[in-house]
């Protein structure tokens, strides 16, 4: 099969793509012919042997695609060959097969009741198993989102800000989406209550949207200089939810804050309930995982998420796909297909 292969660590630009063997079918593994795969900022890290944990050499990077069941181990709780599915992946995504866990594989409905023959589309259902639960389970776990509270989104144009912004709407939520002004049209159109320009302080604009009172929690992919002015967007009660640092500096929190606006920070790292994180709970986190999932498609279902694609390219044209997230250019998710 043919796989976009990282033989030691190195720049993602440096990668090849080769044929390989398809990977072994392991217990409780469901084997799927890839139709398309996430690419994100954070498989750079991956293959620079930079992230929280490094694959075993040689690997493919992916962790979340979308494809059609072929096969699945005796002991796999798994649905039957010819089902389209999506799964996360802890690697091995940018490949024509991958091996998921039966546990991280869920069936795609077949269609909306308004209409999307054939169901939701490969490239744009690869934003379900990460990027819209990062954004859900940081607002409704982490957050205690409540209909009618007002949300702050950095970063909204992105995959993570995105989803966000429609999943705080989902659950009756008011949304502030700060990006870049080219996406500004874009964010509109997706029922942001209001739209700031990422290039610009917020703070003041922020509290006039609120009449004063700030808003009751902050998303943040960015860190830096923007999670120091959101944190002080907050109103009372109040909760920063930290979840990346896109724009390269890991901030510091100024505690004193805290106790002075009754405010708080919560960290979301929806890995940890994949299993990417030492001590690999996966099985233990895998209903809450998967009634999240379901809540996402129920929605979806409902015509309340409408996951975005920005493109989608072919596996060899790997380099461009990742020019267009590491410049922040996408509004959506950028993809490929194997």
């Amino acid at each position: 099969m043919r796989a976009l292969v990282c033989e030691g660590w190195r720049d993602f630009d440096a990668l090849e793509v080769k044929e390989v063997p398809p990977p072994p079918l392991r217990p409780r593994g469901v084997r799927l012919r890839v139709e398309a795969v996430g690419v994100s900022f954070a498989a750079q890290l991956v293959v620079a042997g930079k992230y929280q944990r490094r694959p075993p050499l040689p690997f493919a990077p992916g962790t979340e695609v979308v494809g059609t069941v072929l096969e699945a181990a005796p002991d796999a709780e798994a649905p039957p060959p010819g089902t389209r599915v999506f799964a996360a992946l802890d690697w091995g995504g940018m490949a024509e097969q991958a091996v998921a866990d039966d546990i991280h594989v869920m069936p795609l409905p077949l269609g909306l009741p308004a209409g999307l023959p054939g169901g939701l589309p490969a490239e744009a259902a690869v934003a379900l198993p990460i990027s819209y639960p990062t954004a859900a389970a940081a607002l409704l776990w982490r957050g205690r989102l409540e209909p009618g509270q007002w949300v702050l989104v950095q970063g909204a144009g992105g995959g993570v800000g995105l989803a966000a912004l429609e999943v705080a709407q989902a659950a009756g939520a008011r949304v502030i989406a700060r990006a870049g002004a080219a996406k500004h049209d874009r964010l509109r159109a997706r029922g942001a209550a209001a739209v700031l320009d990422s290039a610009e302080p917020f703070r003041a604009a922020v509290a006039g949207i609120t009449g004063g009172a700030g808003v009751a929690l902050v998303l943040d992919t960015l860190g830096g200089e923007a999670f120091d002015e959101g944190l002080r967007c907050l109103g009372e009660g109040g909760t920063l939810l930290t979840l990346g640092y896109a724009a390269g500096t890991i901030p510091s929190l100024p505690a004193n804050l805290l106790l002075l606006k009754n405010i708080g920070v919560a960290g979301l790292n929806w890995g940890t309930y994949l299993g990417w994180s030492p001590g690999d709970n996966r099985r233990a986190h895998a209903p809450r995982v998967r009634a999240l999932w379901q809540q996402l498609l129920d929605w979806w279902q409902e015509g309340k998420l409408h996951p975005e694609v920005h493109a989608a390219l072919p596996l060899e044209r790997f380099r461009e796909a990742m020019a267009l997230v590491r410049d922040r250019q996408a509004v959506g998710r950028v993809v490929l297909r194997p």
